[in-house]
């Protein structure tokens, strides 16, 4: 938290005379008494919004200060304000407890656990600092933040992915035979020649054989799942998909190597996109008991200034990666983040990376676990849920610590063993994919993620799990 006695001063400002606060955001939650406090001597602060979280007991308090944990939310803006408007999520149901704003509803979701508070029930109006990429701070209220993110949003192909992703909660499963699905591959090869083999004959036959949205007792036409296909495919090539794993191999290499020379521009964009490898903010790391491959996200590494398109690009990357590591007939995966400290929202960045989900791999994202919640993790949810498919926002959870902990040795290949270190478990996942200050590099260039390592020990979890399901069988 940052005081300014008596002079109202902007974050920003607060930021910019105090380097070692920006880097190292300090001091945990101050009780409501303590805020209030504060207020009546006329300091002026920025701090977190006021949430479940930030009610705690003194014991409590100093419990989280004796384990050193920094606890921080998004920075806001305190100003009075002459109405309470308090922020909720979007009234859409999510697993195992709901978000609702009905009434009844909620009475019952608080018991689940995923169920908060409104993520705003101060009667002071907030702002946030927002991370640009430029390099600026942008101070934004909550309304100017959401129309941000909806005007990115209103793009054609955008809303023309999410209104298709509307059929894809059709249930059912119709037969599709073998000569369909020669035709299909056939169509893709002829449109995508350098890229058609990426799709499994598994995800391929997951889209022909699912009931046609129109007439839900057929079928889809064979004609509608080549449109389908094709879409996402020139999604692929227009994001260039196909080439993120060359760009790792590029960057890895030496900057006088002949494709770095002649191509200085490919160079620039591979190292940026290393770069956001480089914090293992992401890497997957085995599987579930129903062989899917989990994506760990650890969201506080994620940077406060991102490159929004080399961030993408390495989702992108990842994204590959784990649906080339599936064994056979999987076709989608799982996300566990862990989500105690991420940094500021950056409308730029949520959006695109939700196009990408819905353009690039729908479909693909069988479920997201999210713990421990925060605000700032509500304040997301709040922003996004408005604009994704209702099938995509179902599939997010948020946890608490301890829920967290008992869903995820259900849903672990080999339960409480797989469970890491920073979700209260005994795994130690920094030991493979430590912070960017202790990795070295691994080549002549400026990978320091463990990439091809992260690759091959997928490949030997692969195998364990087809060794376990055969054993089961």
């Amino acid at each position: 938290f940052f005081y300014t006695h008596d002079t109202p001063t902007d974050t920003s400002t607060a930021f910019s005379t105090h380097p070692p606060l920006y880097n190292s955001f300090a001091l945990s939650l101050l009780s409501l008494t303590e805020r209030e406090r504060a207020h009546q001597t006329s300091w002026t602060i920025s701090t977190s919004t006021l949430s479940h979280q930030e009610i705690l007991s003194s014991q409590q308090r100093v419990r989280r200060k004796k384990r050193d944990k920094v606890r921080y939310d998004h920075l806001v803006d305190s100003t009075p304000s002459t109405t309470t408007q308090p922020t909720t999520f979007a009234s859409r149901s999510l697993p195992n407890g709901s978000y609702s704003t009905k009434k009844k509803s909620q009475k019952a979701a608080s018991k689940g656990p995923c169920c908060l508070p409104p993520l705003f029930t101060s009667t002071r109006k907030s702002s946030l600092v927002i991370m640009s990429a430029d390099g600026e701070d942008k101070k934004l209220d909550e309304a100017e933040i959401t129309q941000q993110m909806s005007t990115q949003a209103d793009d054609g192909d955008f809303k023309d992915a999410v209104a298709e992703d509307a059929d894809e909660g059709v249930d059912g499963k119709f037969e599709v035979s073998k000569e369909e699905l020669a035709i299909l591959r056939a169509d893709l090869a002829t449109e995508f020649p350098n890229d058609y083999n990426y799709l499994s004959d598994a995800y391929i036959l997951s889209v022909a054989s699912k009931p046609y949205s129109k007439d839900p007792t057929q079928r889809r036409p064979l004609d509608y799942s080549k449109e389908k296909l094709r879409h996402l495919m020139a999604w692929r090539e227009e994001a260039g998909a196909a080439e993120m794993e060359d760009l790792v191999q590029l960057a890895n290499g030496s900057p006088q190597a002949p494709e770095a020379v002649e191509n200085p521009e490919k160079l620039t964009k591979a190292k940026a996109v290393v770069n956001c490898l480089n914090n293992s903010s992401m890497y997957w790391h085995g599987y579930t008991k129903e062989g899917r491959p989990i994506l760990w996200i650890r969201t506080n590494r994620k940077p406060w200034y991102p490159d929004v398109d080399a961030e993408v690009n390495a989702l992108i990357l990842m994204a590959d990666a784990g649906i080339r590591a599936m064994p056979e007939g999987i076709t989608d995966f799982i996300c566990i983040a862990e989500s105690s400290y991420p940094p500021p929202p950056n409308p730029t960045f949520l959006i695109n990376v939700l196009k990408a989900l819905v353009r690039g791999y729908p479909d693909r994202l069988n479920y997201l676990v999210s713990a421990p919640v925060s605000s700032v993790v509500q304040f997301v949810m709040n922003l996004l849920l408005p604009l994704m498919p209702g099938r995509l926002a179902s599939k997010i959870v948020l946890l608490g610590m301890d829920e967290s902990k008992d869903r995820l040795k259900d849903i672990l290949l080999n339960g409480e063993e797989d469970l890491p270190d920073f979700l209260n478990g005994g795994a130690k996942h920094d030991d493979l994919y430590p912070e960017e200050s202790k990795c070295p590099n691994r080549g002549l260039g400026n990978l320091k993620f463990d990439y091809y390592g992260m690759v091959e020990r997928m490949a030997i979890f692969k195998t364990e799990y087809e060794q376990k399901a055969a054993a089961q069988k």
